[in-house]
């Protein structure tokens, strides 16, 4: 596992996981602002069959205002990205960058109060609904 990334398994299928995982940030604030079907698009693109693979990008708009304001240039990480894919043994995986790990990337630089909060809550709204 990466430094900057959580890696948990899934308790169910592609489709069943997708769904889980988008209610369970929209309980907690977050809309799905993109969703990219990676297979989908190299297979048009490139011709190329590969494993279920979806990049939800999750936004919560208060968090995201009260750190624009504080940090203008924290827009470049926006919005959060969720990957859920299939694993070559069939297993399903969701894959979440740890936010307290890149908001270590801003030593220095102000951030809102509530930066460490939305990073520690956001691995906790998401491993519950996916961990075996």
């Amino acid at each position: 596992m990466s430094q900057f990334v959580f890696s948990v398994p899934a308790k169910g299928d592609f489709d069943t996981t997708v769904a889980q995982v988008t209610k369970a940030l929209k309980v907690e604030g977050f809309g799905i602002l993109t969703t990219i079907d990676v297979t989908a698009t190299l297979k048009a693109k490139l011709g190329i069959e590969g494993r279920p693979y979806v990049i939800l990008g999750a936004c919560n708009p208060h968090y995201a205002h009260q750190a624009l304001e504080a940090e203008p240039d924290i827009g470049a990480l926006l919005p959060c990205n969720v990957v859920v894919r299939t694993e070559a043994d069939g297993s399903v995986s969701v894959v979440f960058m740890d936010p307290a790990a890149v908001l270590g990337w801003w030593t220095g630089r102000k951030l809102p109060r509530s930066a460490p909060r939305c990073a520690t809550n956001f691995s906790m709204w998401l491993m519950p609904c996916v961990v075996e």
